[in-house]
């Protein structure tokens, strides 16, 4: 794809997740955002709030964030905030979330997720831990809710991924680590590509009126780093020696990072868009192979085989 090809859109990287829907109204569009208790996830839920959407914040201590609820809440806003239990990594808990939801689905946020696990963890089912939060329990869930989202007849999906995909292509001989030596690096760089690839093969998706599209919110400082050491923050320059985080200029707040969630979520400047990578408000050019610091989405992860590949690979994985 060209650059002349790419979607473009008049908001700079600084724009926060208030200013690229300011003036829309959601008024009557039901929105779920996972994740959406903490660090972009609350930066998302409240601009759609704000605009007049009725947000479900799943996660998987709901009652740890009944203080944001009315945080959100509080002035009065046009929309509303619900909680629900969601563990990702748990069918179980993905299958009674979907039975619980009743009527059509307007906005699906995939946002939760988990970084750097510093040693190989995996669920009841032999997930490694990284792949099932990030993607095979947001891919079960969204399959799930298709229905509902297909009800909506104008539905938008937005998946939350990682610019630390780029040098990571899905390894479909062994995605749960069973052979190779398990890196926290490579299992996050390779659930954040399957991120994208699910994106890319929703494609068929759209002609039901349903658009899925994924995203790269940049370089924020939040709770996902909770599992990476002192030490490696320190040397990635993000921590002082007391312990106190220190975020390097081209880090975003939260709001700027929620931003491109929210603008994919709800603005209607990306009407009809889908299967595409955004990156800092807009799509992302293909990433040039053996640069230096390399930007953008790698081929890797648009590749239409792969994207369809990784389909049956986890309806295959999900019959358990």
């Amino acid at each position: 794809m060209s650059t002349e090809d790419l979607f473009t859109t008049p908001f700079s990287p600084q724009a926060t997740s208030a200013e690229v829907i300011a003036g829309v109204d959601l008024t009557g569009r039901r929105a779920i955002v996972t994740g959406g208790a903490s660090g972009i996830g609350v930066e998302t839920v409240r601009p759609l709030v704000a605009a007049g959407a009725e947000v479900t914040i799943a996660t998987r201590r709901p009652e740890l964030a009944e203080d944001i609820v009315h945080d959100l809440t509080k002035d009065g806003s046009p929309g509303s905030v619900h909680l629900a239990q969601l563990d990702l990594a748990d069918l179980t808990s993905v299958r009674s979330f979907v039975q619980a939801w009743h009527g059509p689905l307007d906005i699906l946020v995939a946002n939760a997720g988990i970084m750097a696990l510093p040693q190989k963890e995996t669920t009841q089912y032999g997930w490694e831990l990284q792949l099932a939060t990030n993607f095979l329990g947001h891919f079960a869930l969204t399959t799930a809710l298709h229905p509902a989202l297909k009800a909506s007849g104008s539905a938008r999906v937005v998946l939350v991924s990682s610019g630390a995909h780029i040098n990571v292509p899905f390894d479909f001989e062994d995605p749960q680590f069973e052979r190779r030596p398990y890196d926290p690096w490579s299992a996050y760089g390779q659930s954040k590509t399957a991120e994208i690839l699910f994106a890319v093969g929703a494609r068929h998706w759209a002609e039901e009126g349903v658009t899925v599209n994924a995203l790269n919110p940049g370089y924020i400082l939040t709770n996902l780093q909770r599992h990476i050491d002192d030490d490696t923050m320190r040397a990635l320059g993000v921590m002082d020696g007391e312990g106190n985080l220190t975020p390097l200029p081209y880090y975003k707040t939260p709001a700027q990072g929620a931003a491109t969630s929210v603008l994919l979520a709800a603005s209607p400047l990306v009407d009809g868009v889908t299967g595409r990578y955004f990156d800092d408000n807009q799509e992302a050019p293909v990433a040039v192979p053996g640069a230096d610091s390399p930007s953008g989405v790698a081929a890797h992860a648009l590749d239409p085989a792969s994207a369809e590949r990784l389909w049956k690979y986890a309806e295959q994985a999900l019959q358990v």
